[in-house]
């Protein structure tokens, strides 16, 4: 039996394999609001195949937005956007939807990636980014603002707000953005975080806020369904965040409860020399798995069935999460499915597209017409 196709719970949530698509900014909203861009790009990626969908990284107040395109939920204009879109996800998928709960912090402002992804002015329409310590992500740039009592308050609340609001929204899980250089990795870094307070200086102290984050997020949640966490094991900087620092943090949530920690990399700094290879970031998923025992997800360049079964059948990983392999093949599920003789769900209009070699791909064995 394949490893790959074989079935995993997280709380209450129970999940046919271990393969999810990854969370993928898509920089296409207005005001937040989802789209016909993000109806046709959801729908079609939770019929991957893929045992659960994690919608984008969606920020929770609009100064959190990365840029202007950037997805949100923090009003009831943002909440409905995504209720048609989840509704037609439901009638044709049973794919599982997550979604990734974010704030940018001191990476916000920013043009989208395709018009070259620098800060924007707010002499040009920018917006004030805030973030731990009044210390820009590049030189030249202009600082975020070091937030206040009343700052992280009003942030730790709209975590909570736009996770009531996925509920409502019927989202079977979330995950909490703590990596990739947003606000949440920034308190945890020592080269974004230069506070003199309680967030700041010692390991425990920088922890302190994306726990107490985490810690409000799950209080909202229902608590059968499941919260996990992204991370970014290191910053690829010397004197940075680290793999070391990542496990003392995942230790941290396994005592409040995480579901899982999604393992990536990266993000916090500029200066970042990321050795890219197939599989870069799963040894941290492994190191992670064995030093605490929690659930973990590897995430890229992952790109091969094989590849995806080898990680989970030997333990590096319980799950294995796919991105850009899934914009390039949005059947990816089904194919590894194929090599690897698992199953995947799928709606009856596509049964007949298995190949003559695979009839229990879609669990049908005839389909036909008169």
């Amino acid at each position: 039996m394949s490893a790959l196709f074989s079935p995993i719970a997280l709380r209450g949530l129970h999940l046919a394999n271990r393969i999810m698509v990854a969370p993928m900014c898509q920089y296409s909203s207005r005001d937040g609001e989802a789209n016909d861009w993000h109806f046709t790009h959801i729908n079609s990626l939770a019929l991957s195949g893929a045992a659960m969908f994690c919608i984008e990284a969606t920020a929770v107040e609009a100064i959190g937005r990365i840029t202007h395109g950037c997805l949100g939920l923090w009003n009831d204009a943002t909440e409905a956007a995504l209720r048609p879109i989840l509704a037609s996800v439901r009638k044709y998928s049973k794919t599982a939807v997550a979604m990734q709960l974010a704030h940018a912090g001191r990476k916000a402002s920013s043009q989208v990636p395709w018009d070259g992804g620098q800060q924007i002015p707010l002499s040009e329409g920018g917006w004030q980014a805030e973030g731990p310590s009044a210390v820009p992500h590049k030189e030249g740039e202009a600082p975020p603002l070091a937030l206040d009592e009343a700052g992280l308050q009003r942030i730790r609340e709209a975590f909570v707000g736009a996770a009531r609001r996925a509920e409502r929204l019927g989202i079977d899980a979330l995950e909490l953005h703590c990596a990739h250089g947003y606000l949440l990795h920034q308190f945890l870094s020592p080269i974004s975080n230069k506070r003199t307070d309680q967030y700041g200086g010692s390991l425990q102290n920088r922890m302190r806020y994306p726990l107490a984050v985490f810690d409000a997020v799950r209080a909202a949640f229902p608590a059968d369904k499941p919260v996990g966490v992204k991370v970014s094991c290191t910053d690829w900087v010397d004197g940075g965040w680290d793999l070391e620092q990542t496990i003392a943090f995942a230790r941290e949530l396994k005592t409040r409860g995480v579901d899982w920690v999604d393992a990536s990399s990266g993000g916090v700094s500029p200066l970042q020399k990321i050795p890219l290879g197939p599989g870069y970031q799963v040894p941290f998923a492994q190191a992670i798995r064995e030093a605490t025992g929690v659930t973990t997800m590897a995430v890229g360049l992952i790109t091969e069935a094989q590849q995806a079964e080898d990680i989970v059948a030997s333990g590096k990983a319980d799950m294995v999460a796919l991105a850009r392999g899934m914009l390039y093949e949005p059947r990816w599920g089904w194919h590894a499915a194929a090599a690897l003789g698992g199953q995947v769900e799928a709606p009856p209009q596509y049964w007949r597209s298995q190949p003559s070699t695979q009839k229990a791909l879609f669990g049908a064995t005839t389909f036909g017409a008169r």
